[in-house]
């Protein structure tokens, strides 16, 4: 099945006439084995497993009810992959973004916790407590959300009034990103819950500000948390 295009048109509220503003989806990739594995994945290009293909399928055929204008993704596989299911529902082309990557978690990739907190326990407390450090050669929260930002600041100007974009990302990236639009200072980012595999959180903006208005949405019975749970 598929949802055919329909022509961008503005889309004002039947009450006030005010313009509705646009939504951007951050959709995270479907499971893969480092996810099941509990593995940071940082930038290591993991694949999605079969469970991940199947959720990301199942998650498209929800987020195809939107109309979205745009879909834009991470150019790494399992983020690649899942943005797929949803254009060969939608019709739309995939915008491949490097800004839109996983945090880069450098020594940390490939490595479970136990294995990073034995190996690097100084960072790895502090990242624990919450606190902005840098994974050992990675980067840190502020980097990863400058470029995220950065990105989606440059698809909302291609959105018409009332118009969707699915930004198809990670969870870390998805969280800091977010906080980040929100204008949450550092600190409190990591009050907004990591987001669990194919699932996904709206944020809007209106009258130039932007707004969360759904977390974590879709939420699958085993959901399985990444590198920033």
């Amino acid at each position: 099945m598929t949802v055919p295009a329909e022509p961008a048109r503005p889309v004002v509220d039947a009450v006030t006439g005010v313009g509705l503003g646009v939504r951007v989806v951050f959709w995270r990739h479907g499971r893969t084995e480092w996810n099941a594995a509990g593995r940071f994945q940082g930038q290591t290009d993991v694949e999605l497993d079969e469970t991940g293909v199947a959720q990301a399928e199942r998650a498209a055929r929800l987020l195809a009810s939107l109309r979205p204008q745009l879909i834009v993704s991470s150019d790494l596989r399992r983020a690649a992959d899942t943005a797929a299911t949803l254009a060969r529902l939608t019709r739309l082309e995939v915008r491949l973004e490097p800004a839109l990557r996983e945090r880069s978690g450098g020594l940390w990739e490939g490595l479970t916790g136990a294995e990073i907190g034995a190996r690097f326990p100084i960072n790895y407390a502090a990242w624990r407590r919450g606190e902005d450090v840098a994974p050992d050669g990675g980067e840190s929260s502020q980097d990863v959300a400058t470029r995220v930002v950065g990105a989606v600041e440059k698809l909302v100007a291609d959105l018409t009034d009332g118009g969707v974009a699915v930004v198809v990302t990670h969870g870390g990236a998805a969280r800091v990103g977010i906080g980040r639009l929100l204008g949450l200072p550092a600190e409190r980012w990591s009050a907004l819950g990591a987001l669990s595999n194919c699932c996904w959180s709206v944020v809007g903006l209106r009258d130039e500000r932007w707004r969360l208005l759904e977390h974590n949405a879709g939420t699958l019975p085993e959901p399985v948390l990444g590198d920033d749970s």
